[in-house]
């Protein structure tokens, strides 16, 4: 056998190994069939969809943005009940409220994926590791390597020692850098932080895996905070189906209400016939926001890492197509820019 075969056929082997997750145990539910998590109602991808698309590829442009803008350091603390929202960079977000500075899905690294398998990135973070301010909490949504990425979580546990919050199974990642974790969470569970945060784990639509051989064993999820700012609703990855329903009543009938600002992806969505299962399009998202009844949506999952075959101008190009079909201002649901903080009231 050639050496570069063997070499190949070895290191997936390793994969598969190393990088797995410990399987997950727990009672038989809707979303879990005693050995693997899944989607209720949707069938299970194959494989062959994945070589499919792989030997088929059309990405659209996306030319590498060194010299992207790179905001100021944040403010140490925001009280009271403003909301102020930092896009770092795709599903990165700072969001501070109540006094409380809280990381989604923290991704700093320059590349994300198995070793082999990984994706460079395009930009540089919206903001600076070394200027964060204080972190208490950070949201993990599931244990994909560009929402989970272990070098950072092990940065933020040396600099900050937060708190990690996870979906089911998941919390064996942070505890493996010394990170602190709460119990782990599942669809609908409420988990009250303090007194000025509680999070609700909601259903998402999609997959997990670290390795070769460990798919769906552990759970994936959104999260609904509800602070004195009322309801924020981040949606981690999820593809459009009937559970953004079920999230707006749930917020509804939340001590903090209706969901005022929903963080939604719009990017990795081509080609639509393979990603529609596990990532909404922009005109989805747009759907999921109307379903979601929210008063403000916001773009993430875009602009830093190429995994679809979408450009990187298109999520925010058909984002606006999609608004405009649905008679929808487009300051509705905007595309944030990194570095740039928002304050919402």
């Amino acid at each position: 056998m050639p050496t570069t075969l063997s070499f190949l056929l070895l290191s997936c082997l390793l994969l598969t190994v190393l990088g797995c997750a410990p399987r997950y145990k727990g009672p038989v539910a809707d979303h879990f069939n005693g050995r693997k998590f899944v989607n209720p109602g949707m069938p299970e991808r194959t494989s062959g969809g994945v070589l499919t698309w792989l030997l088929h590829r059309d990405k659209g442009p996306w030319p590498e943005q060194p010299d992207a803008f790179v905001g100021a350091r944040p403010a140490t603390r925001i009280m009271g009940d403003s909301l102020v929202l930092t896009f770092v960079n795709h599903s990165t977000f700072l969001i501070q409220t109540a006094g409380m500075n809280i990381l989604t899905d923290p991704v700093w690294s320059d590349y994300v994926g198995m070793p082999v398998f990984n994706i460079k990135r395009k930009r540089p973070p919206g903001l600076r590791f070394e200027e964060l301010p204080p972190i208490d909490v950070v949201l993990l949504s599931h244990n994909h390597y560009d929402h989970l990425d272990l070098p950072t979580i092990k940065k933020l546990v040396k600099a900050h020692n937060p708190l990690f919050i996870t979906p089911l199974g998941v919390s064996y990642l942070p505890k493996s850098v010394d990170g602190r974790t709460t119990r782990e969470l599942d669809w609908n569970e409420t988990l009250r932080v303090n007194d000025k945060l509680q999070i609700t784990c909601t259903q998402a639509q999609h997959f997990s895996n670290r390795g070769l051989g460990d798919r769906d064993e552990t759970l994936w999820c959104g999260y609904l905070l509800h602070t004195g700012f009322g309801t924020t609703y981040f949606c981690g990855d999820s593809g459009y189906g009937a559970h953004f329903k079920r999230i707006a009543e749930q917020a509804r009938t939340s001590k903090t209400g209706p969901i005022k600002l929903a963080l939604l992806p719009i990017g990795s969505y081509r080609p639509e016939w393979f990603m529609a299962p596990v990532h909404v399009s922009p005109a989805g998202a747009v759907h999921a926001f109307v379903d979601l009844n929210a008063t403000q949506a916001v773009g993430i999952h875009f602009g830093t890492f190429q995994q679809g075959d979408d450009g990187l101008a298109e999520p925010a190009d058909d984002l606006r197509k999609a608004l405009r079909e649905m008679s929808i201002p487009d300051n509705k649901f905007v595309v944030p820019k990194e570095g740039y903080p928002t304050v919402f009231k």
